[in-house]
């Protein structure tokens, strides 16, 4: 039997409302990879549609717990950060990046900060700065259209889009460093969305695209992400690994929509496991 992988998760923990931490940790684990953590924030719960809720910043305890590790000799397959609050995190994460960075593993990068065309609000408009100088240090990004604007400059339109504007965000996202792009949220009309994967090396572009469910979804983002990650340390190429992704979110956001869950609580990922890993060959 092979050695199992290991993929250090660096997000916050929302206690209620399945986001960050609380999705790929299950997620990664279902796919047989051991999962390991360093929060960067704990929250009672997440911050779309709650009020009142606590937060607990860890910013400063995360090169202690990376110095610690440091002398366990851990060997990293991947390292995968998400949410991230404010500069200071940032500046953590490339060191991070630049202490367990290997060419034989993966840096993978979800640069939340933005939808809709706004960021959201607890950022300034120069934090995609920051943002995209720690993507110029990823080998994988998987940013929204939103996100890909604020760090290319480009300008943000609505969809249906046109390829030659995807195509275009998906080159100016390369020439920030990574060499892998899938971004979400694409559409070329009204009654589709999924998400384009784009390799500079060996200029492969594909699209994937389900049915609309019409609708925000907190927690989709996370859901996405992870199962992408999911199929890649599973040796999934990455078209392969957008479809999966696209699959498994698009499951799960259907079965909360029948089930008529409330949803600030997130979507129901959890019960499209066994899918997942039917998909993945495990």
């Amino acid at each position: 039997m092979s050695r199992q992988k290991r993929v250090v998760a660096i997000h916050d923990i929302s206690c209620v409302g399945k986001c960050s931490l609380t999705v790929a940790l299950p997620i990664l684990s279902a796919a047989g990879i051991e999962t390991s953590i360093i929060p960067t924030a704990v929250l009672s719960t997440h911050t779309g549609g709650f009020e009142g809720f606590t937060f607990c910043d860890l910013t400063e305890e995360i090169i202690p717990i990376t110095d610690h590790w440091q002398t366990l000799d851990l060997k990293i397959d991947g390292i995968y950060t998400g949410f991230l609050g404010s500069f200071k995190q940032l500046e953590l994460m490339e060191q991070v990046f630049d202490t367990f960075k290997r060419p034989d593993n993966i840096i993978f990068v979800d640069p939340v900060m933005a939808d809709n065309g706004v960021m959201y609000s607890i950022f300034s408009p120069d934090f995609a700065q920051g943002m995209a100088r720690l993507c110029g240090k990823a080998d994988i990004i998987i940013p929204n259209i939103t996100e890909a604007c604020f760090m290319t400059g480009e300008e943000y339109r609505a969809g249906p889009y046109t390829k030659d504007y995807i195509e275009t965000l998906l080159e100016r996202l390369t020439e920030l460093g990574p060499k892998k792009i899938i971004l979400t949220g694409v559409c070329f009309d009204e009654v589709t969305l999924g998400a384009a994967s784009y390799d500079r090396v060996n200029g492969q572009l594909d699209y994937d695209f389900a049915p609309r469910i019409e609708g925000y979804y907190h927690g989709s983002g996370d859901v996405f992400g992870s199962a992408a990650l999911a199929a890649l340390m599973n040796g999934f190429s990455l078209r392969e690994a957008a479809r999966v992704a696209v699959d498994f979110t698009v499951g799960s956001i259907q079965r909360t929509k029948e089930a008529g869950t409330d949803i600030r609580y997130g979507i129901d990922f959890e019960r499209g496991l066994g899918r997942l890993i039917t998909d993945l060959k495990l």
